[in-house]
Order: C-alpha cells, then structure tokens, then sequence
C-alpha cells in the first residue's frame, strides 16, 4: 500500500475514535451525577429522618419536663413557696407543645431552639430542686420549733394547772384554818326554880337545859354576822326539835338538816360567850345525847351529855 493511501485510512478512523472518547466522557459524567442526585437524596432522606427523630425526642422531652414541673409546682406550693415563675413556664410549656403537635416536619434551626428551650427548662427544674431542698428543710425548722413551742405550752398548761391546783388546795387549806372553833362546852339543867345542875343531868331536875360555850380566838376568820346552830341528838340519832321552841333547818353538806335551838351574832374575834336555854316541853329519856355546834355548813364542836 502507498503512503498516501496509509495517511487516508489512518484519517478516517481518528473521527470515529473522538466520538467514541465522547460517548464515554458523557457517560461517565452521567453516570457521576446520577450518584451525586442519589447520594443528595440519600443525605436529604436522611436529614429529614433524624430531624424527624429529634422532634419525635423533643415531644416526649417536653412532656416530660411538663410531668416533672406540674410535681415541682404541687411540692413547692404545699412548703408554701412561691409557684408564680413556675406557673408561667407551665403556659409557655403548653403552648409549646400544642406547637410541636401542629409541626409536621423539622429543621435544623427548630431542633437547634428546642434544644436550647429544654435545656433551659431543664436549668429551671434543678433550680426548683434546691428551692424544695431549701423550703423542706426550713419547713422542718419550723416544725421542730412549732414542737417545742407545743410542748412548752402544755408544760406552761400544765405549771397554770398545778399553779391553780394549789392554789385552791391553799385557798381550801385557808378556808378549813379560817373555820370558827368552840370551846369550854358546858350543858347545865334548870330547875324550876332557876338552879343549875351539872355533870349526869337527871329529869327532875331538868325543865330546861342550858348550853355555854365559847368561840376560840382565830385570827384569820373574818369578821361579821354568823348563825350559829346547835344540834341535839339523843340515842337514836333523833334530832330533839320543835318549831314552836325555835327549831329549824339549815343546809349541811348539801343536804337539809335540822338545828334544835339557833341565834345570830356578830362575830368580833373577842371570844364571846354564847347562852343556849331550850325548854324541851317534855321528859328527856334516859341516855347519853350528842351536841354539836354548827355555823356557815360546818361543824364548830361537839360534845355529849348524860340524863337519868
């Protein structure tokens, strides 16, 4: 083959060589960005897939952090602190979540903010955490001195009862000191004749019966009017008595009991003499009878005597 016809085969091959270099770029550059279009959906799916991931987190984070600040708000009240700051985190909360509930998809700037709000809100429990520490322990401090302000009112109870106890037990001490006493009790009988018979009084002799004494000396007795009462009794425990003779009844003990002869005087503290004459009407039996002097419900002295 000549040289001329060498150059002419070799010329007609170099197009058809160029084409197929061609092909075979664009090919590759096809091929490339068809990888480029799915890796970026890949990314993209992804991205979405995770943002969605992180709002789904948020949510629950959220309630929870909802569920913790409502048991923050219940304990901080019930110490009696103040739940104003609390109380508005609660509606900022809500109407963050009701946000959320609408938000169907997510990017990085929403999931960049909640992650800034719930650490915040996070911040803000930590903080109650220490104000309930704070509100507990001096809630306990309180207590402990309520305790003791209790226990130092029933000790100061109990001092004001004994105080009074006392009291009345000396008031009754004083009253019982401040009773009237009689002395030298003397029983005569009388004769007709207006003679004066001691010792064992015997019924001939006895028209009528006398009764002397005397009211002790006591200081602490006050000074006034007082009836003073004598009581006969005979050996049956029967009241000698008689209207008519001046005999009446008077309350001892918060029962009506009755006197056989009775007069008022002015006690002065001066040992006064009393005089008692009863004339009975009738004959004594023989026995030993009791006397007893009363005044104000209690009993002055007593003593017996004798008729035969």
């Amino acid at each position: 083959m000549s040289q001329k016809q060498e150059l002419k085969t070799t010329s007609s091959k170099s197009p058809k060589r160029g084409r197929s270099l061609l092909f075979v770029g664009l090919g590759i550059i096809i091929i490339l960005l068809a990888v480029k279009i799915y890796l970026d959906h890949q990314e993209k799916v992804e991205l979405e897939a995770y943002y969605q991931t992180e709002l789904t987190d948020a949510r629950d984070k959220l309630d929870e952090i909802n569920a913790e600040l409502e048991l923050k708000i219940h304990q901080i009240d019930s110490l009696g602190g103040d739940i104003e700051e609390l109380l508005a985190t609660q509606e900022e909360l809500a109407a963050e979540r009701d946000q959320l509930q609408r938000t169907r998809t997510a990017n990085r700037q929403l999931i960049g903010r909640l992650r800034r709000k719930t650490d915040g809100y996070e911040e803000l429990l930590k903080e109650k955490d220490k104000e309930i520490q704070r509100l507990t322990e001096l809630n306990e401090s309180l207590l402990t001195e309520n305790t003791d302000l209790k226990t130092e009112k029933r000790e100061l109870s109990k001092t004001v009862v004994d105080l009074s106890e006392e009291k009345s037990e000396l008031q009754s001490k004083v009253d019982i000191a401040a009773r009237l006493e009689v002395e030298n009790i003397k029983v005569y009988s009388v004769t007709k004749s207006g003679r004066e018979r001691d010792g064992v009084l015997r019924n001939r002799h006895l028209n009528q019966l006398k009764v002397v004494f005397n009211i002790a000396d006591n200081e602490l007795a006050p000074l006034g009017t007082r009836q003073v009462m004598i009581r006969i009794t005979d050996q049956n425990d029967q009241v000698i008595f008689d209207v008519a003779n001046g005999s009446g009844s008077f309350m001892l003990n918060g029962k009506e009991t009755f006197y056989t002869a009775s007069q008022d005087i002015l006690f002065d503290n001066s040992k006064q003499e009393m005089t008692y004459i009863y004339e009975k009407g009738s004959a004594y039996e023989a026995g030993t009878y009791k006397l007893e002097v009363f005044t104000d419900d209690y009993l002055m002295g007593a003593t017996t005597f004798t008729v035969r």
